[in-house]
């Protein structure tokens, strides 16, 4: 008797069929882009002390941490090895926080500009404007959220620390991004993808030899 399912002779399920496996869905879990995710060789901040910098700030120790030099003012440059994702950033007090009026109270932040200075930073138009307080900046508070849609491709972040709680210089302690690599998500895409392809070519050659098969022994 000819089978009236070549597709369940052949044990294979057809694409719409509710029992094929589904493939598996992006978590759209972040994680920390550490220093290594950095292109340190093009980081940098203007009007940093020279006995603190921008790099303390990766290195898990508040009390060397980030101090500006001339006035309250800083503009930190980070770029990615990679184009990424970023979701939310952490901000830290200087030296848990015995100098409150050291603490950035207002930030600009800015994706995909190059070689911005102070200049630049008060007249182009922000990605997003972050207003802190000293709780957001405990080292329990959560990560500031940022707008996501604004945050989806990008190869570097500029911030502008625009103004503090009083000081005449402003201090932080580290600086947390949480986001992912665009390329681990391409590669996962193109893993998921060839595996898909390979699949429905299996497929139709099997279904076009039992065709075959079947008008032979008619």
């Amino acid at each position: 008797m000819m089978p009236t399912n070549m597709a369940a002779l052949a044990g294979l399920q057809s694409p719409g069929d509710p029992s094929t496996p589904s493939t598996p869905a992006d978590d759209g879990s972040m994680v920390e882009l550490t220093s290594s995710h950095l292109d340190k060789s093009e980081c940098y901040c203007k009007n940093e002390s020279p006995n603190f910098k921008h790099t303390n700030l990766f290195i898990g120790d508040s009390t060397l941490g980030l101090k500006s030099d001339a006035d309250e003012q800083l503009l930190i440059h980070i770029v990615f090895q990679d184009t990424v994702k970023v979701h939310s950033i952490k901000l830290g007090e200087y030296n848990r926080g015995v100098d409150p009026e050291l603490n950035p109270t207002r930030i600009l932040l800015f994706v995909n500009r190059e070689s911005m200075g102070f200049e630049d930073a008060e007249a182009v138009e922000p990605t997003q404007v972050i207003e802190l307080t000293a709780a957001d900046l405990k080292e329990d508070a959560e990560p500031v959220k940022l707008i996501f849609v604004k945050f989806q491709r990008v190869r570097n972040i500029t911030m502008f620390v625009e103004d503090n709680a009083g000081g005449e210089i402003t201090a932080l302690g580290s600086l947390k991004i949480f986001g992912r690599t665009l390329a681990n998500l391409n590669m996962k895409e193109f893993k998921r993808q060839g595996v898909s392809t390979s699949r429905n070519k299996v497929q139709k050659i099997l279904l076009e030899l039992l065709s075959i098969y079947f008008l032979l022994i008619l």
